[in-house]
Parts: C-alpha cells; structure tokens; sequence
C-alpha cells in the first residue's frame, strides 16, 4: 500500500476459535500504538466462492472498542478462511491485520456423546462405549484417538 498507516496501530494476538460445532469467537487486542479513539471492524471470507462479510456481533471492551467477534452458523470449507481487521481513527491512518486460516484447525472438538459403562463382576470385566464427537467439517471419517481415564474409588 502507498501509505500504510502509523506503525503499531494495527491489532494484536489476533486469534480464533470454533467451538459447538458452528460458532465461532474471534478476539484481538488494540496496537499498542493506536490511538485511544481508534475503532476496528473484522471482515472475513469463508472461501472465495463467497463474499465477504462484516462481523455482526462485536465484543467489546472497557471503552466500546471492538475487541472481538462472535459468529453463528460456520462451515469449514476446504480453502483457507481470509481475516481482515481494519481500523479508523480520527487522529491518524491505523494499519490493517490480515490472515489466512484452515479452519479445521481451529476447532475444539465437543466430547464424545451417549458414553455407556456395563460392569460384569463376574468375569471382572468392564465394556465402555460412546458415539464420536460430532465434527462440523466434511471429513466426518477421520481417524480419532481416545484417551481413557479410570479412578477407583
């Protein structure tokens, strides 16, 4: 860009997260040289197939700044989603932040579901079972690994 705006403007520690399957929280925190009167706005794109889109519910902080955003309904596509956080200032021009991200791996997965436990004190033998985690991107066959964790009490 021709002029690119004031340095440590921009936002930091830009992170995000999905989470029950289709949402997704978003956070940053102001540049550290930015303005006190200096607003940000989140684009993103899901794909290039797609437009892109402004977030719709910003978290704010302390001051009314937006420091974050929560978004409903995510797919996971295949191509890396594009971020952009731009902001603007009375005061000066606020350099932008931008990333590509894979969504799939973002996502925390939920726990396994319907977990049974069926205990034969005769044999001395415990079967456990559960359904797996439901996943929201379309590689539904990948190859899960579980971890067991047993207390007698």
């Amino acid at each position: 860009p021709v002029f690119a705006g004031m340095d440590g403007s921009a936002i930091e520690n830009f992170s995000c997260v999905i989470y029950n399957i289709f949402l997704m929280n978003c956070t940053w925190q102001a540049g550290r040289e930015a303005p006190a009167d200096t607003q940000y706005f989140l684009y993103w794109q899901n794909s290039r197939d797609e437009e892109e889109m402004e977030c719709e519910l910003y978290i704010k902080d302390e001051n009314c700044r937006n420091v974050g955003c929560i978004f409903q309904n995510v797919s996971i596509g295949t191509e890396k989603a594009y971020f952009l956080v731009n902001g603007s200032s009375k005061d000066s021009l606020i350099q932008f932040y931008d990333e590509y991200i894979d969504l799939y791996r973002i996502e925390k997965l939920m726990p396994p579901s319907n977990i049974t436990v069926n205990c034969d004190e005769i044999k001395n033998d415990c079967i456990i079972q559960w359904q797996r985690p439901q996943i929201s991107h379309s590689n539904k066959d990948l190859c899960f690994k579980y971890e067991i964790s047993i207390k007698y009490k």
